[in-house]
């Protein structure tokens, strides 16, 4: 009975939490709030502040750290080596004194304005220099500003705030107050315990991962990589929380393990939808717990903490980009971008609790200490437009935050799609490659090439490999894999992009009519062309004689082909098929005078 009470608990509960989410989002999209935002106050309507309609928002939070959990298994995979040494000195530069400087700053303003102590007011403090991920990132993509000096360095310091998150998390650990008769390890066991796990998850990704997802790759079935990856996240989570660390570091370790692998695509698509959702939970939840009589007994405090947040951070973070180079225009925008307090805060602000270092009312009021100076991004957005530049197309990385920032991408790396890519790596390209076929993306990595796994025929896969800043999409796979509304579909996401088709025959290429194709290659057409022309050669005919009779029947063929794509029929315009009697009629049409 128990059972099907909590069933209904859960039902019940999600119906009006689902649904005033699904209304405030769109309501704060539609202000260009952000979504975070829709989701916090949401929460805070629905939770038992204000209407009472959804309790138990401990539980729900529960259940909702697993998009966290997802969200930073995600930051990981993004992590390669190769990645994060291109861009090692705006991250580990700026990026770390951005961190440590604003949030000791942040951390001297807690202890002057509060009676906290000191290592609560860092617990407070640190958290408090990172800013919203979710919030900058989507803003700049959207307004096309990633490639600019301005977009390029706040993603960069975004990333180490990303990387951040796990030595914040061990010094809050660190830091733990743990009394004697609550069960668990002091803060220095916790950090031992931090740095033995992260070696026991980076050992078993080695040796088990690995392995288990070539196998899977092997199978070739979509519903195991998504079980894996899921399976990978709350396994690494679990482990993390058995130790009494938290779940959100082992998701990170997990997708650092796993970011130079040829899987990595595969998992971020198929990872993604429950990221998104689970994360919304989690913000929900959030809401749901603000004491907003806390927050009501100090409004003063909470907005002038917001205040001295946002100055603090602005200032800070423009004279730093002026000690590395950037014009003060470029870093007083990149000092507005990122002077807002970020959703990791709210993470941390949780383990502090769990840490007995600040009190649940603490976590409420910073709680809301961020959530309104994320309430200004949008008009900080606004104020700091005049300061950035324009975007500039280039061909060097993009630094984006779902993709490696590759000029082309070639789906299919067999003997065709080696041949083109590396003609456009010839000329200075950046190309990632795509294929299903485990063995050849070993094969592949012999040589040296980064061949990654996946269908990439689906959106959300090539949405992850960066087609949204490709200049070409090049299909490359054999067979009829692809037709003339899947191609259209693809248009339709990424319209920036030239797509390209490899087709087997005049069917495949029929198969194909209306779609928004830059060009289409018939493989046996252009491959007996060659043979034709050899063989002409091999009988003494003129290489100029050669060129005319290439010319004549590639100007004859595409006559024929483009009345059966239009008919649909195969045998239409059989009269413009290419023979002896049509090239003697040419020859007399072309020798009449006039």
């Amino acid at each position: 009975m128990d059972e099907h009470g909590g069933g209904l608990s859960l039902l019940r509960d999600g119906v009006p939490l689902l649904g005033f989410g699904l209304l405030f989002v769109l309501l704060f999209r539609r202000l260009g709030l952000g979504a975070t935002l829709g989701y916090l106050v949401a929460g805070a309507v629905v939770g038992p502040a204000v209407l009472g309609l959804v309790g138990d928002a401990e539980e729900k939070m529960g259940v909702a750290e697993l998009g966290i959990a997802l969200l930073l298994f995600l930051v990981g995979l993004e992590l390669s080596p190769s990645r994060l040494w291109r861009m090692r000195h705006d991250i580990f530069g700026f990026g770390l004194l951005q961190v440590a400087l604003c949030g000791l700053a942040i951390t001297g303003i807690i202890l002057a304005a509060t009676d906290f102590s000191p290592a609560a007011a860092l617990a407070l403090g640190l958290p408090l220099g990172l800013s919203s991920t979710a919030q900058v990132l989507p803003m700049l993509q959207s307004a096309g500003r990633l490639r600019t000096p301005v977009g390029e360095r706040s993603f960069a310091t975004l990333l180490f705030q990303d990387i951040s998150i796990v030595p914040l998390l061990t010094i809050v650990a660190a830091l733990s107050r743990n009394p004697a008769d609550a069960a668990g390890p002091p803060g220095w066991m916790l950090a031992l315990y931090t740095v033995l796990a992260i070696a026991g998850l980076v050992l078993a990704g080695r040796f088990l991962l690995r392995p288990l997802f070539k196998l899977i790759g092997n199978m070739g079935e979509r519903e195991m990589f998504v079980f894996a990856g899921l399976f990978t996240v709350i396994a690494s989570a679990s482990l993390m929380q058995l130790l009494g660390l938290s779940p959100a570091l082992g998701a990170f370790v997990a997708g650092v393990m796993l970011a130079d692998t040829p899987y990595r695509h595969e998992l971020e698509a198929d990872v993604e939808p429950f990221r998104s959702i689970l994360l919304g939970l989690f913000f929900l939840a959030v809401g749901m717990t603000l004491d907003l009589n806390a927050i009501a007994e100090r409004p003063l405090f909470v907005a002038g903490m917001a205040a001295a947040l946002i100055i603090t951070k602005t200032v800070v973070i423009t004279l730093l980009a002026r000690l590395f180079g950037m014009p003060w225009r470029q870093g007083l925008g990149v000092g507005l971008l990122l002077s807002q307090g970020g959703e990791f805060g709210f993470v941390l602000f949780a383990q502090a609790q769990s840490a007995y270092l600040i009190a649940p009312e603490a976590a409420s009021v910073f709680g809301a200490i961020v959530t309104l100076s994320m309430a200004t991004t949008p008009f900080l957005m606004l104020a700091s437009k005049r300061f950035r530049a324009e975007p500039e197309r280039s061909t060097r990385e993009a630094a984006g935050p779902q993709h490696d920032g590759a000029s082309a991408i070639v789906v299919g790396y067999g003997r065709f799609g080696q041949t083109v890519a590396q003609m456009l790596i010839g000329q200075g390209l950046s190309v990632t490659l795509i294929d299903r076929d485990v063995e050849m993306i070993e094969t592949a990595g012999d040589f040296g090439m980064k061949v990654y796994y996946g269908d990439g025929t689906r959106l959300d896969l090539l949405r992850q490999a960066g087609a949204a800043d490709a200049e070409l999409l090049l299909f490359c796979i054999d067979g009829d894999q692809l037709d003339a509304e899947m191609l259209h579909s693809v248009h339709q996401a990424f319209p920036d992009a030239d797509l390209f088709v490899r087709a087997f025959d005049r069917r495949s290429v029929m198969k194909l009519r209306g779609a928004p194709l830059s060009g289409v290659v018939r493989e046996v057409l252009e491959s007996a062309i060659a043979m034709g022309r050899q063989a002409l050669d091999a009988v003494g005919v003129d290489e100029g004689e050669i060129e005319k009779t290439e010319a004549a029947y590639r100007q004859r063929d595409i006559e024929r082909l483009k009345v059966q794509k239009e008919t649909g029929d195969l045998y239409a315009a059989r009269d413009h098929m290419f023979s002896q009697a049509a090239q003697a009629a040419e020859q007399r049409k072309d020798a009449e005078p006039g």
